[in-house]
């Protein structure tokens, strides 16, 4: 994470970069950059983000139909006679439709549907944008498309709150943003306690190989590293799980390019063949992969704090505040998966 920021798009936090727009969508989106879909959460300057318009008009009356020809466009992977559908109700201005395929709603779509007329009250142009900053300041959920009459956004877990709710402290004196010292001493000697077990072996590592770290001479078919200032002693694991942890990316962080099961086993038997020099048991690759995920968790929790450093002291122009948050977002949002993970037998 050492390597500063690239610089951000030469424009206001409102930019949005313009292409063939939809009807009724003044703002200009564009409007096949559904590739561009991602998790949400990134860190440093604001940044524009462009995000798809579609020309869609969804029935308020009957809007699956509409719903489902909007996830064909963000989600074509889902089958469509998979896609489950949820109503919320307690809106009273728009009407809220959730489409999934997976009981835990782990990816949701929202799709939300403007009440008729109600751009005679709301400047539709002036939410979308509203939207985006706060997405970009990681206070909102990620904003996937806009279409004609509506738009569709990140499903958020949680409980909606109630009258009886919003009065106790527990709620309302809440900090979402960078845990408290006594959270993380807790986090700190858990980690102590459970890393010291996984028998991970310490070798010289370099604790540091991000992607800018890496560099690959095509000609001869060579990779080498470079930047040593965080080399030293550690767990094999860590530097492992560090490296996979740095598959999402600096400037903007997406935690769904961490590296599938598939991709690490695949991984990590080669490491294990390069380091042994013989042949690889499913049972070493599978221990390794579960020593890496788990200290993958001390990963994120050393970044963590070393933003929360930098942002005390450097001079760099970067936000590294909410680079702490995210790592600690992340190493929280993982941690009963990957504490759940058993060595084999």
């Amino acid at each position: 994470m050492a390597v500063p920021p690239s610089a951000p798009l030469p424009s206001s936090p409102f930019y949005l970069r313009r292409q063939t727009s939809c009807p009724q969508c003044s703002w200009g989106m564009e409007e096949n950059a559904v590739a561009s879909v991602g998790c949400r959460e990134p860190p440093g300057p604001p940044r524009a983000v462009a995000v798809p318009c579609f020309g869609i008009s969804v029935d308020q009356d009957d809007i699956l139909p509409g719903a489902l020809r909007l996830i064909q466009e963000l989600r074509p992977h889902w089958r469509p006679e998979q896609v489950q559908t949820k109503r919320f109700t307690d809106g009273m201005t728009n009407k809220l439709l959730a489409c999934y395929v997976e009981e835990d709603m782990r990816d949701c779509v929202l799709v939300r549907v403007y009440g008729e007329r109600t751009e005679l009250l709301v400047d539709r142009e002036n939410e979308v944008r509203n939207f985006q900053l706060l997405q970009e300041h990681g206070c909102a959920p990620k904003l996937y498309c806009t279409f004609q009459n509506g738009l569709c956004y990140e499903y958020m877990p949680g409980m909606a709150l109630g009258p009886e709710h919003i009065g106790e402290p527990r709620l309302f004196s809440l900090s979402a943003d960078v845990p408290k010292v006594e959270v993380l001493e807790g986090e700190l000697a858990w980690l102590k306690e459970h890393l010291s077990q996984l028998d991970s072996p310490v070798v010289f590592c370099h604790n540091d190989l991000l992607c800018k770290n890496i560099i690959y001479d095509s000609t001869k078919g060579h990779v080498r590293f470079i930047d040593y200032e965080y080399a030293d002693y550690n767990y094999q694991a860590y530097d492992i799980g560090n490296h996979f942890n740095e598959f999402a990316g600096v400037n903007e962080v997406d935690y769904c390019r961490y590296p599938s099961r598939e991709t690490q086993l695949l991984w990590l038997h080669d490491y294990l063949q390069a380091q042994k020099g013989t042949a690889v048991t499913p049972r070493e690759v599978q221990k390794l992969y579960v020593q890496v995920n788990k200290f993958a968790l001390a990963s994120h929790f050393f970044w963590a704090l070393w933003a929360l450093i930098q942002n005390q002291y450097s001079t760099i122009d970067f936000d590294f505040l909410r680079y702490a948050v995210i790592r600690f977002n992340q190493y929280f949002k993982v941690k009963p998966q990957v504490s759940a993970l058993e060595m084999p037998k």
